[in-house]
């Protein structure tokens, strides 16, 4: 069914590629529009010309401070207003902790946490003033269980596990929902930290998910009636074993 999202407005971080990109995909496809964001100038120019009027860039670098701070008032001067903050922008840190370096830290949980919490706070007020609004954030398998080949990794996923559902609770009443998503080993280009043994067996196995895969459990939760907030949504794949 597509338009089951029409007239609605999305702003998706990590949108140039990966899950990102596919969940621009999946929202314009049922009538959303959707600001891309991303720090990658060149993709994003692409993908939205290849997308259409549907799809709005917005150049923003998480990482930096200023350029965080002004995402969301960028973003309300080219749309208006939003319906929907998906969080989904990060980074991956695999092996064991001795074998990285502060800097690599620091920038992972800059991404995967801090710049998180950041833009879901500067959405609030917005979304409160409105009565109404839908906040995803991507999270991971990884923030449900602990990976021993990704301390660092699940650390931030397990913050975040923890950020969305207390934030679920404190922004219920204001007609806001708020949920996560917590896919498995997906096709990007975070995997390339995986260890080759680890990476080598999930394939073999058939052990990865598309991109795709995840984006339309986003449409399935986005799509719900106002009555219903899905919290948290594990998508695996079937031969994945942990």
């Amino acid at each position: 069914m597509a338009d089951r999202l029409n007239g609605k407005i999305a702003a998706v971080t990590g949108a140039a590629s990966g899950i990102g990109l596919a969940a621009t995909e999946a929202l314009i496809a049922e009538g959303a529009t959707v600001v891309m964001v991303d720090w990658d100038e060149a993709a994003l120019a692409e993908s939205a010309a290849r997308l259409g009027g549907a799809a709005i860039a917005q150049v923003t670098n998480l990482l930096d401070p200023d350029s965080c701070k002004a995402m969301l008032p960028e973003i309300l001067g080219k749309v208006g207003h939003l319906d929907i903050l998906y969080c989904n922008a990060g980074t991956y840190i695999g092996g064991d902790l001795d074998e990285t370096d502060p800097d690599t830290i620091d920038r992972m949980l800059n991404l995967n946490v801090n710049a998180v919490m950041k833009n879901v706070h500067a959405v609030i007020p917005h979304m409160k003033e409105r009565g109404v609004g839908d906040i995803w954030v991507t999270c991971s398998v990884a923030g449900h269980t602990a990976v021993p080949w990704e301390p660092v990794y699940s650390g931030s996923k397990w913050a975040m596990t923890c950020f969305v559902q207390t934030m679920r609770r404190q922004l219920r009443e204001y007609g806001i929902r708020v949920g996560q998503l917590s896919p498995g080993p997906v096709v990007s280009a975070l995997l390339a930290d995986w260890p080759a043994e680890n990476l080598r067996k999930a394939k073999e196995s058939g052990s990865l998910i598309e991109p795709s895969e995840v984006a339309d459990a986003l449409v399935f939760a986005l799509t719900r009636g106002r009555n219903v907030t899905i919290r948290d949504m594990v998508v695996l794949p079937t031969g994945f074993d942990i």
